[in-house]
């Protein structure tokens, strides 16, 4: 069994396409918009067949997202290599987003940073 996509709510929705096609390489489809509920989104296609459903409607609640919590954390994308991964990394940071970690290998071997990217959301950028 494999993973289809992973979806997540956003406020602005547009702003979090363009975020995933600038910085990560995503392909987005034309979008859909159901006009009785106002339920609108997007799926974001990535190399290798990785997606991601971006959704938007009203009246959604929007907690703080803290860091260290239960339930889903970050999302994790492969650049390559390590120099794509401290090329995007600096890309991003100079852009304005919090890198949280690295670059840097971790205990367990894997060489990754971390950044706060769109609406608060966690991002690992690996080989």
């Amino acid at each position: 069994m494999q993973v289809e996509h992973i979806a997540m709510y956003v406020n602005e929705l547009e702003q979090a396409r363009d975020f995933f096609v600038k910085y990560f390489n995503a392909v987005s489809n034309e979008g859909y918009h159901n006009k009785t509920t106002n339920f609108r989104s997007y799926f974001l296609s990535f190399e290798g067949g990785a997606r991601i459903e971006i959704m938007n409607k009203p009246g959604m609640c929007d907690h703080k997202k803290e860091l260290a919590r239960t339930g889903y954390v970050h999302i994790a994308f492969s650049a390559g290599s390590k120099e794509a991964v401290d090329g995007l990394t600096e890309r991003l940071k100079k852009d304005g987003f919090h890198v949280i970690s690295g670059p840097r290998t971790t205990g367990d071997g894997y060489y990754e940073s971390c950044i706060v990217g769109i609406e608060g959301n966690q991002i690992e950028i690996t080989v």
